[in-house]
């Protein structure tokens, strides 16, 4: 086993079914980004308390991990809200109004990008290309898209996720 510190104590473990899949993956190339990613999309994001769990069965230094997941973007430090929005900044996008689309987010829901609503409810991010240039500007809450979005539409598109 590794020499990786103790974790310390937490909620979030690992399941059985991803220890599985470290497992399966450990002596393959590539590894580490399969495992972050098969981890982000059962939690939503990397704990860091699951974080020293892969450390410690893929035997890496946790400052592997974490040179990793702050490298590239897609991997998340901290728990997205439930609905997790995001913005397109790619040219078409950000040329159609894709900086008004997230300035008018920003006051609806109080919060700026890649910070979570108080309630937990929503967190927005600006990405880049979405691969919908024609529907520009886009937006993509929870995996459903929104095309040629307007500001005025935002309210009524959000009451759509909003609980209750």
């Amino acid at each position: 086993m590794s020499n990786a510190p103790t974790p310390p104590a937490g909620v979030q473990k690992l399941t059985p079914e991803l220890k599985a899949f470290i497992a399966e993956w450990k002596e393959k190339p590539g590894n580490l980004i399969m495992v972050l990613h098969r981890v982000q999309q059962f939690f939503g994001y990397i704990p860091r308390e699951v974080a020293f769990e892969v450390a410690d069965l893929l035997e890496i230094p946790l400052a592997k991990i974490y040179g990793v997941v702050t490298f590239y973007n897609f991997f998340k430090l901290k728990k997205p809200g439930r609905n997790r929005i995001q913005v397109c900044m790619g040219t078409a996008c950000y040329l159609k109004g894709g900086e008004d689309i997230i300035a008018e987010l920003e006051g609806i829901l109080g919060v700026g990008l890649n910070t979570v609503t108080p309630d937990g409810e929503f967190s927005a991010e600006a990405v880049r290309c979405l691969g919908c240039c024609g529907l520009a500007p886009v937006m993509v809450i929870n995996g459903e898209v929104f095309g040629k979005v307007k500001t005025e539409a935002l309210q009524g598109i959000l009451a759509k996720f909003r609980k209750g």
